[in-house]
């Protein structure tokens, strides 16, 4: 680094440094896929699916802990279980395929922006996504957003390659095939919305940029029969084992968790404000001006920075206006914005630059005193003492995160003092790899949490009293994530949750009433059979009171463990 600094030779224009960063951004990305316990309950649910399907071999009817589950497409499960089958059952394998994906888009974006606008601006790009928090977390953590994003952007990048100007035919059909395909593995990542948005963007940006001239360039007729060819399986064939899935799916899924707050994720129309401005950081001070820039007209023919903002807006107010709203749904507008960033930090003033500098270095600074302050806080609140532990021991790697960003922050604004190119390029290093090793470290330091919320501190508890026929249940709760640490289903009991509509077309793998259960557990009880009971502490207290024989395993806030056997597998 301080070779180049004083050649005054640009960070960017050097393959062995350049090449040094990318090894260190993947050692850690690979890394973070497996340095944590999956978190409840996104996490443990998709894991578990696809250790169901591994397990069942059934790729066509999705479930999840042994009941159908029709609330998404199978594109994730899928891949999870092709991982599972290549390199085993675990924590990274849960995750890779979102990890891949991640990484996918930002070498999808780069290679956009290289195309259409320059090395440079495609590096930028590129750097700018895997940067940005929300993206680089989300693309550790299993959940479907940050597939369906990923998809989503092989979509937009295939339709911006296909519709550039100077585009070859050969060029254009090819990009405009992986257009099609984008959207196809998107709807089969998560539901119609993966060709819907699309569309909806390119109906609005044709109105906007009077290009009409657009719809000529599709390829629709090979287009389409990609994309059925793609989607039409599955749908047909789930439809046929399991004739209750079209209207869940299209009707349930869709229209009524637009337009209604069935799922109960009513949040206010500003909800995504605050978390677009948290997840773009530490380019939150160029936002507003590069979305201002696409404003500018491009010249005749195809303008590729209207479509980046109609897609970013659009998308943004979509989601807003939701009545179903979860952090991930944003996760789309992110590839977009980070070409349209990367643009402003190449044309732009360094001015905004130095703005962005100086917000991280004050998000840095603020955080880092709220961190100090926070302790006493947490004592005094009404929590467990573990629980207060918990959040104590995120301190020290919050307080580690606020000082990476505040020095990347600072250094970066002092570079930013001299109006030179390769002082600006080693600024934006600056802030992008504070920033992304600073995410990394705070995701790390959550671990504690997520291994509590999880319910492995228990895990060993249960398995050492887990025999072959031992039948699992959890009572007045649904854990999301012991099923697939313990390879074992559960019975539900009183809680169907977001299994609801899979139990009612199998009502016979779940108990509706706690009366039932407990007529049964006292036969278990006394038959000397094997169970096992992960039991809501406020019903488990019911319980002690109306006499149920238990024996506790285990227990914390979250849960009480108990068996049915009056000794221990130990004992015996």
């Amino acid at each position: 680094m301080t070779l180049n600094l004083a050649t005054k030779r640009s960070p960017f224009d050097s393959p062995w440094l350049l090449g040094a960063i990318l090894f260190g951004f993947l050692v850690i990305w690979f890394y973070m896929l497996g340095a944590r316990t999956l978190v409840p309950t996104d996490e443990g649910r998709y894991a578990e699916m696809a250790r169901e399907m591994f397990v069942t071999g059934d790729w066509i009817t999705p479930r999840l802990n042994g009941i159908k589950y029709f609330e998404k497409p199978p594109l994730q499960a899928w891949m999870n279980t092709i991982t599972f089958a290549l390199v085993g059952v675990g924590d990274w394998q849960a995750r890779l395929w979102t990890g891949l994906c991640g990484l996918l888009s930002i070498a999808a974006i780069g290679y956009t922006g290289h195309r259409l606008y320059g090395r440079r601006v495609g590096l930028v790009a590129a750097i700018v996504l895997a940067s940005s928090l929300l993206w680089a977390a989300s693309s550790h953590f299993n959940s479907l957003d940050l597939g369906v994003a990923a998809m989503m952007s092989i979509s937009l990048c295939g339709l911006l390659l296909a519709q550039q100007n100077g585009a070859s035919p050969t060029q254009q059909r090819n990009a405009m095939l992986i257009c099609w395909l984008g959207m196809a593995l998107a709807v089969l990542s998560k539901g119609l919305i993966g060709v819907v948005l699309p569309g909806a963007v390119l109906v609005i940006y044709t109105f906007v940029a009077r290009d009409w001239a657009i719809w000529t360039r599709l390829h629709l007729g090979k287009g389409l029969l990609l994309f059925f060819a793609v989607v039409t399986p599955w749908f047909v064939l789930v439809a046929m084992k399991n004739p209750e899935h079209p209207e869940f799916f299209f009707i349930h899924e869709h229209f009524q968790r637009f337009t209604s707050n069935v799922h109960k994720r009513y949040k206010p129309v500003t909800f995504f404000v605050p978390l677009l401005a948290i997840g773009i950081v530490p380019w939150l001070g160029l936002l507003l001006q590069s979305m201002a820039g696409a404003l500018k007209k491009e010249g005749r023919g195809f303008q590729p920075q209207k479509m980046l903002l109609v897609w970013s807006v659009f998308i943004f107010v979509f989601f807003s206006i939701s009545n179903s709203k979860l952090t991930g749904y944003i996760l789309p507008i992110f590839p977009s914005l980070a070409l349209l960033i990367a643009l402003q930090i190449e044309n732009g003033s360094r001015l905004h630059l130095k703005i962005a500098a100086t917000f991280l270095a004050l998000l840095g600074l603020f955080g880092g005193v709220a961190v100090l302050l926070a302790p006493p806080y947490l004592r005094a609140k009404a929590m467990p003492e573990i629980e207060i532990g918990l959040n104590l021991a995120i301190m020290h790697w919050a307080l580690a995160a606020c000082a990476m960003i505040l020095v990347g922050g600072v250094v970066a604004w002092r570079l930013l003092t001299a109006d030179t190119t390769y002082r600006k390029d080693w600024a934006v290093l600056s802030l992008a790899i504070s920033t992304y090793v600073a995410g990394q470290t705070l995701m790390l330091g959550y671990e504690p949490w997520g291994y509590y919320r999880a319910g492995l501190n228990h895990a060993a508890a249960i398995k050492a009293e887990l025999q072959p026929n031992t039948q699992l249940y959890s009572v007045g709760q649904y854990e999301q994530c012991l099923p697939f640490y313990l390879a074992r289903t559960m019975t539900l009991v009183e809680f169907p949750d977001e299994l609801a509509f899979g139990l009612r077309q199998e009502p016979h793998l779940w108990f509706e009433k706690r009366a039932d259960f407990v007529e049964r557990w006292k036969q278990q009880v006394n038959q000397g059979e094997s169970a096992i009971a992960l039991i809501n502490p406020r019903i488990y207290k019911e319980f002690v009171a109306q006499g149920v024989p238990m024996r506790v395993l285990a227990q914390n806030t979250k849960r009480v463990i108990v068996s049915s056997l009056r000794t221990s597998n130990q004992e015996k």
